[in-house]
C-alpha cells in the first residue's frame, strides 16, 4: 500500500476530541452545546495495553494505515469486542510529539459533544504513546469537497455539515471552562459519518483560554488560507481567530474552492477573491456568480443567503466585529436575521488591509511543498508545513511571540 497516496484525506485523526455522552445541558448553555460537560480533573475513559492495540491494528500493518501527520501515524483497529477505532501512534523520536501527546490528552479528555470526535482511551508503554479514538468512517470534508473525481455534495448536506461543525466549535468556545481555542479549523479536520454529520477533530494545536484574558500571545501555528489576519501578523490569539477560520470553511462549502488556489499561475486567497462578491450578493440577493457550479443552482435561496451572510461576518478583518459561534448557529438555523447578524456593518469590510496581503507577507518556513490540491483537485495551490510533507493542508509557523496560558 502506498502510504503517501492513501493518507491525504484521513488526517483529521492526527489528533481529535470527545463526543456526546448524554450529560445534562446547563440552563445557560449555548445552542451549539447540546450535551456539554466541563469536568475539573483529567480523566481517561480507558487504558489500553500496547499489545492489545498492536493486535487490533494487525501490528500496525500497511493494510490498516489511515494517515500520517507531523507527530505520528494513524491506523484503523478492531478491538476484541469488535469495535472499530482509530489508533494514533506517536513518533518516538519527536520531542514536540511528547508535548503534543500531553496536550491532546489534557484537552480531549474534557470534551463531550456529539460533533466532536471522541477519545476512547490511551496507552503509555515505555517510550510508546498512543491515542485511541472513535472511528469515523466517511473520510473528511476536504476529501468530499475537493477530492478529484468525488461526486458533488448537494446543498442540504453542505448545510448540515456547516451547522454541525458550528455546534462543535460553539461548545469549545462557550461551554467549556476554560474555553478552548482550536487553532486549526479547516476542511481536513472535519470528519464525516455515513450520514454526513460533522465531527470536529485534531486538537493538538488547541489552547485553553481564560475569561480573564483578552488574548493569548503565542507562536503562529495553523494552516495557510485559514489563519485570521491579526493572528497571522501578531500572534495574538482569541476565539475570534477560530471564527475567521470557520468563515473560510463556509466559503469552501459555498464556492467549492479551496482556501488558497491558483488563478493564472498566481496564488489567490479565497477570502480576498470572495469578499467583493459576498458584499454584492448580500446587496442584491444574487448568489450564482460565486456559488459552486456543481450545485447546478439547486439550493434553497434563503438558506444560501444565511450561509453567505455568516461567511461574510466571520471573515471580517476586525476580530472584535466577528460574531460568536453561538450567533452563527442561530443564524444558520434561521433564528437570527441577516441584519441582526451584520449589526449594521457592511459584511467582510473594515479599515484593515486585505487578508491576502497578510498571507503573502508572512515569512514561510524553508520547506515549501506542493499541496495535495495539485494532484487531487481541479484547483491547485502551494502550501507550507512546519511538520512534514504528509500534513494535510499543512501547518505554518510564523514568528515567536512567547506564550501564556
Amino acid at each position: 500500500m502506498n502510504k503517501k497516496k492513501n493518507q491525504r484525506y484521513l488526517l483529521g485523526y492526527d489528533t481529535a476530541a470527545g463526543e456526546d455522552r448524554g450529560t445534562q445541558r446547563p440552563p445557560n448553555s449555548s445552542p451549539g452545546s447540546e450535551h456539554p460537560s466541563t469536568p475539573q480533573q483529567l480523566t481517561i475513559q480507558a487504558g489500553f495495553s500496547y499489545e492489545e492495540l498492536a493486535v487490533a491494528t494487525n501490528f500496525f500493518s500497511d493494510a490498516d494505515f489511515l494517515g500520517e501527520g507531523g507527530f505520528g501515524c494513524v491506523y484503523k483497529g478492531i478491538l476484541r469486542n469488535g469495535q472499530e477505532v482509530a489508533v494514533k501512534q506517536l513518533k518516538p523520536d519527536s520531542r514536540q510529539g511528547d508535548h503534543e501527546f500531553q496536550a491532546e490528552v489534557q484537552i480531549i479528555s474534557r470534551l463531550h459533544h456529539k460533533h466532536l470526535v471522541s477519545l476512547k482511551g490511551c496507552c503509555i508503554s515505555g517510550a510508546k504513546r498512543l491515542l485511541v479514538f472513535e472511528y469515523v468512517p466517511n473520510n473528511t470534508l476536504e476529501f468530499h469537497l475537493h477530492g478529484r473525481g468525488q461526486p458533488p455534495m448537494d446543498w442540504p448536506t453542505r448545510l448540515r455539515i456547516a451547522l454541525g461543525s458550528a455546534k462543535g466549535l460553539t461548545y469549545l468556545h462557550e461551554d467549556c471552562q476554560p474555553k478552548i481555542i482550536h487553532r486549526d479549523i479547516k476542511a481536513a479536520n472535519i470528519l464525516l459519518d455515513h450520514n454526513f454529520e460533522a465531527k470536529v477533530a485534531d486538537f493538538g494545536l488547541a489552547k485553553f483560554f481564560l475569561d480573564t484574558k483578552t488574548h493569548i500571545s503565542t507562536r503562529v501555528i495553523g494552516t495557510f488560507g485559514y489563519l485570521a489576519p491579526e493572528y497571522a501578523s501578531t500572534g495574538r490569539l482569541t476565539d475570534k481567530s477560530d471564527v475567521f477560520s470557520f468563515g473560510v470553511l463556509l466559503l469552501e462549502l459555498i464556492t467549492g474552492r479551496p482556501p488558497i488556489f491558483l488563478i493564472r499561475s498566481i496564488e489567490e486567497s479565497l477570502v480576498d477573491w470572495a469578499r467583493p462578491l459576498l458584499t454584492q450578493a448580500l446587496n442584491d440577493g444574487e448568489y450564482d456568480a460565486f456559488v459552486d457550479p456543481r450545485l447546478r443552482k439547486k439550493y434553497a435561496h434563503n438558506e444560501m443567503g444565511r450561509m453567505v451572510a455568516c461567511a461574510a461576518v466571520c471573515v471580517r478583518h476586525s476580530a472584535r466585529r466577528r460574531p460568536r459561534m453561538s450567533q452563527i448557529v442561530r443564524a444558520l438555523e434561521g433564528l437570527v436575521s441577516i441584519e441582526d447578524l451584520s449589526e449594521g456593518a457592511t459584511p467582510g469590510h473594515s479599515t484593515l488591509s486585505s487578508y491576502g496581503q497578510h498571507y503573502m507577507d508572512m515569512r514561510r518556513p524553508k520547506n515549501t511543498l506542493t499541496s495535495h490540491y495539485n494532484a487531487d483537485s481541479e484547483y491547485s495551490a502551494t502550501t507550507t508545513s512546519e511538520y512534514d510533507m504528509y500534513s494535510s493542508g499543512t501547518a505554518s509557523e510564523g514568528r515567536e511571540k512567547g506564550s501564556s496560558t
